[in-house]
């Protein structure tokens, strides 16, 4: 895939048992900076971060964003062999960096799903040279929408997780933009395809466990040493940027937020450029 000049490789593999579908951008001049490990949200995909991916590759860092697994062209396995809690994905994701031999990286979260790269910033410090945090339920006072929450419910949720326009209605749900049909095609697919999609999505939301997700963020966040960015999305329909005023008062010196005006909650797929343009000089900064 291009993106502008810049060819987005779609690559995979196997981490902890299960297939990982990612995107790589690599700049056209090498440099010694560590890569950008990209996360989406729920009912999303890498695909998400491809303007974003494109503009770190112009600016000379190399990114990659993996599928979550039960998302994408991930592997989307039967609860008996992945559970979909987060701390399952936790400890997926430090599979897949293993795989990848990333040890030191710059990361990236946004949505429901991010709190899990939360999670794992949160164990691992030290592998993390800067952190940025797009729409992402940060404190006790985040809700899961309802538009979510209802996947969860029995008999309902397996009925919704089923409907490919499922994506239609949350991706565009979150936020002020439409997504052009050819974007919807693409994150619509792997719901198409097959029921594992849906399965694995019912899955992850009823095993979501927010509540204590929240308060193990607010714990592992405490004294915060890594320099972050909390790029908000101001037109997010589900979560307000009260939750990054305060976690950034909780968490130290070290966090700066930023408000991405007329931008919702899936912030890389409504506004990349406008998310680069904050997002990449952060990153690029040097450490006094």
């Amino acid at each position: 895939m291009k993106v502008g000049a810049v060819e987005i490789m779609d690559r995979a593999c196997e981490a902890g048992g299960l297939r990982w579908a990612y995107r790589e951008a690599v700049p056209m001049n090498k440099t010694d900076r560590p890569p950008v490990v990209l996360l989406h949200g729920l009912v999303s995909q890498s695909y998400s971060w491809r303007g974003v991916m494109a503009q770190l590759a112009a600016a000379g860092m190399r990114s990659v964003a993996p599928d979550w697994i039960g998302h994408g062209a991930s592997a989307k396995p039967e609860k008996s062999e992945f559970a979909y809690t987060p701390a399952a994905f936790v400890s997926a994701l430090e599979s897949w960096l293993q795989a990848l031999e990333i040890e030191h990286f710059y990361l990236v979260v946004q949505g429901f799903l991010g709190s899990a790269g939360l999670l794992y910033a949160a164990q691992h410090p030290e592998q993390i040279e800067r952190l940025v945090i797009l729409n992402t339920p940060l404190t006790a006072a985040a809700k899961l929408p309802f538009k979510l929450a209802q996947m969860g419910i029995p008999l309902v949720g397996d009925m919704l997780t089923q409907d490919p326009l499922l994506v239609d209605r949350t991706l565009e749900g979150a936020g002020p933009y439409e997504i052009a049909d050819l974007d919807l095609d693409i994150y619509r697919r792997p719901f198409l395809k097959s029921s594992e999609a849906g399965r694995s999505l019912l899955a992850t939301i009823k095993q979501l466990q927010l509540k204590q997700t929240l308060a193990d963020i607010d714990q592992g966040f405490e004294n915060w040493p890594v320099p972050t960015l909390i790029a908000w999305g101001m037109a997010d329909k589900w979560l307000p940027v009260t939750l990054a005023e305060t976690f950034a008062q909780n968490s130290g010196s070290n966090v700066e937020i930023a408000r991405l005006e007329e931008t919702g909650h899936y912030a890389q797929e409504d506004w990349a450029e406008k998310v680069s343009e904050t997002m990449v000089p952060f990153l690029r900064r040097i450490q006094l």
